[in-house]
């Protein structure tokens, strides 16, 4: 079954809805966009660092994430405010990127494809990698789940019961590093924060419990993973921009609906 590049791309576009969409509730309850647009932008920076030193692309760009997401992390809150920081970052992060990759010796890079996915290439090892990262992902979500809320929601309460939330943070940057490096394949450096962002924005409305938005949004980022793939056979457009520009039809939906909902 796996002989089928349709079926790999598939299940690759399912394994990382499954990991972005709940860590994507934490991003849009901290308020965190930019933070994962920083994030996901010096995913470049790792596949230049990849390349140089002839690593696997994964570990690079894990690497590369998990250090902007620490830095990020560390500066937030100093002298620039965290808004202007967060874009600097950002927009630094992919340009340096491009930079990069771009003049490295002996290296012919198809920079559009980390730019914006290349999920119809995924091969079987890029489907453990996925899963796999996926699976860790989710696990750590699972595992600090009631900690992560605590310190998301109020972190003084959170202190006062005995939790943390620098530590519940760091378990947070390092399940967004995690999710960056497994999802670069599928839809790109320009479009990971997109899917983690928009099926939880788009959940919002229809949820009456962080749990009940977190199954909501994994199911709306499969649905737009399975139907962007659909879309962009039948209409011949690129795939990871089609997975995104489907989320983006249902968090509309979901907007129109809410009114609604709310009478």
């Amino acid at each position: 079954m796996l002989d089928d590049f349709v079926v790999r791309a598939a299940l690759a576009g399912v394994g990382v809805a499954l990991a972005a969409a709940p860590l994507g509730c934490f991003v849009v309850w901290r308020r965190m966009a930019y933070f994962g647009d920083a994030t996901s932008h010096a995913a470049l920076l790792g596949v230049a660092l990849a390349l140089s030193l002839d690593l696997p692309i994964f570990g690079g760009v894990l690497v590369v994430a998990l250090a902007m997401a620490l830095i990020v992390s560390g500066l937030t809150g100093r002298t620039v405010s965290t808004d202007a920081l967060l874009g600097v970052l950002a927009h630094g992060a992919l340009a340096i990127g491009l930079v990069a990759v771009s003049v490295l010796p002996n290296q012919r890079v198809d920079l559009s494809a980390y730019l914006f996915g290349e999920i119809l290439a995924v091969t079987k090892t890029d489907l453990a990698v996925i899963w796999g990262g996926a699976a860790v992902s989710v696990a750590l979500l699972v595992w600090r789940w009631q900690a992560l809320l605590s310190a998301t929601l109020s972190p003084d309460l959170a202190t006062a019961s005995g939790v943390n939330p620098k530590r519940e943070q760091l378990i947070l940057t390092l399940a967004l590093a995690l999710t960056v490096a497994v999802a670069l394949k599928v839809v790109g450096a320009l479009l990971i924060a997109a899917m983690l962002i928009i099926p939880a924005a788009a959940a919002r409305p229809f949820s009456r419990s962080p749990e009940t938005m977190a199954i909501m949004a994994a199911i709306l980022a499969t649905v737009s993973a399975l139907a962007g793939l659909a879309a962009s056979f039948v209409f011949d457009t690129p795939t990871g921009p089609s997975i995104v520009t489907v989320a983006a039809i249902l968090f509309a939906l979901s907007a129109g609906l809410a009114p609604l909902l709310r009478r």
